[in-house]
């Protein structure tokens, strides 16, 4: 079994085809998503300023990877992902920011993982796809299931500033988004 907070070197990476070209410049809509700490939460009006990042799934401990996961581009990485975020947390939000989590895992899966890891800010469900049918966000199939591809946006004033799609490595994205909004 792999430890899923760290990554294997021959991870595909993601190219990007496009599917979040729309997003810079939207208006997020008024979706209610329920959060880790048990509130619902209106995506549009969540923070004056804040970054959404968006990633498939996060594992359930003791299981193994689904078979084929470490194979599909941009897929592994979720907990080092989330994990990078909170060890950046102070920063962003001493740079005005709040930091919130999304993807389509039911609000129990995400509170356990919150816990487990010590993430400091909310993470949101998107059990029901409201927000990613309201911003066609970009999704990828698995063995049945919908789920979101990695991405992080940039939030100010119920407004998307600025995308970064596709994320490639996880691990490096909430490092990647804090210089850019350092130099912004």
């Amino acid at each position: 079994m792999r430890d899923f907070t760290t990554l294997p070197p021959d991870l595909p990476a993601p190219q990007d085809d496009g599917a979040a070209a729309h997003l810079e410049g939207m208006a997020l809509p008024h979706v209610r998503l329920r959060s880790t700490r048990g509130r619902l939460v209106d995506v549009a009006s969540a923070a004056p300023r804040f970054v959404l990042f968006a990633y498939p799934r996060t594992g359930v401990p003791g299981e193994p990877a689904p078979p084929g996961w470490d194979e599909i581009p941009g897929a592994r990485g979720c907990t080092p992902q989330s994990c990078a975020y909170r060890d950046l947390h102070a920063e962003f939000r001493a740079l005005g920011h709040e930091v919130f989590g999304l993807s389509t895992n039911s609000p129990a899966h995400q509170a356990e993982f919150v816990s487990r890891m010590a993430i400091p800010y909310e993470m949101l469900s998107d059990e029901g796809f409201a927000l990613t049918d309201a911003m066609r966000l970009p999704t990828f199939e698995y063995r049945g299931a919908r789920l979101l591809k990695r991405l992080a946006l940039v939030v100010e004033q119920g407004r998307v500033r600025k995308a970064f799609y596709p994320v490639f490595p996880p691990d490096r994205n909430a490092a990647t988004v804090l210089a850019w909004l350092k130099g912004a």
